[in-house]
């Protein structure tokens, strides 16, 4: 990274940062050796962090292919989108929907310094960056109203992100998104299900220049699903969530998650 000394002051580049662990762990280059220290203690008390969040990134994958191939979505509200990474959220959906519109959103002033990254969308779509925090509602989609059609189906993706709020509070705002928005529209979501190792994991993490990442039981994740359909293969480990052929599932990571319908 070659920033500013100012802007080294303003990121805090001596204390970890969540984002950037995260980019350290899914491989990217957007961090410092204080993020890879503190992903490496995470990765010391639980092994599978780095296996986790590889998996979390492929799931938004394969739910955004299924999303834009079979199911025809042409609009994504991507909440939380961290730094940007190979295989964003407009650059799978418009391979097979060109003219998908992507609203991404975040408050992080890092993932904004890097947002020019997430508005290189097709010619015949459209991209655009939301800088508001996930629970301020009705403030993101009032942003997402800029660029998506709130009359038609969205797909509302919250990946490994309401982990950073309490469980009924993460239960009420994915309802509250979902509320208003057309039948035919999809909510994305997964988080990290509470094991001994994960508990670990968590305490390991809340190290970093955070607010605490908080692992669910599996019912407080499926809760947010109340009310709507979910697509096959239904909720679970993330890792059997409609694998690829040459994908290994033989060690299905603490992650769960699921794809549902309104």
């Amino acid at each position: 990274m070659n920033n500013s000394p100012e802007t080294d002051a303003q990121f805090r580049s001596g204390v970890p940062h969540s984002a950037r662990v995260w980019n350290y762990w899914i491989g990217g280059k957007d961090h410092y050796p204080v993020d890879q220290e503190l992903g490496d203690q995470v990765i010391a008390s639980y092994p599978q962090a780095r296996e986790l969040a590889l998996a979390s990134r492929a799931f938004q994958v394969r739910a955004v292919q299924y999303l834009a191939e079979e199911a025809g979505i042409t609009q994504f509200l991507d909440i939380g989108t961290g730094l940007p990474a190979q295989n964003s959220t407009h650059e799978t959906a418009q391979i097979s929907q060109p003219q998908a519109r992507i609203a991404y959103v975040d408050n992080d002033p890092l993932v904004l310094a890097h947002a020019r990254a997430l508005l290189t969308s097709a010619p015949a779509g459209m991209t655009d960056y939301i800088d508001a925090d996930m629970l301020d509602a009705e403030r993101v989609l009032a942003g997402a109203s800029r660029t998506l059609d709130m009359e038609q189906p969205i797909a509302v993706m919250l990946l490994s992100t309401l982990g950073h709020t309490e469980p009924k509070t993460g239960i009420g705002l994915t309802r509250r998104y979902m509320a208003d928005l057309p039948a035919g529209s999809h909510l994305v979501l997964c988080d990290t299900i509470s094991t001994p190792e994960t508990v670990a994991a968590q305490e390991a993490y809340a190290a970093g220049d955070t607010p605490p990442y908080l692992v669910r039981q599996p019912e407080e994740i499926l809760a947010s699903a109340d009310g709507m359909t979910l697509v096959e293969p239904g909720f679970g480990s993330i890792s059997l969530w409609r694998p690829n052929p040459d994908d290994d599932i033989s060690n299905p990571v603490d992650q769960w998650g699921f794809v549902a319908r309104k």
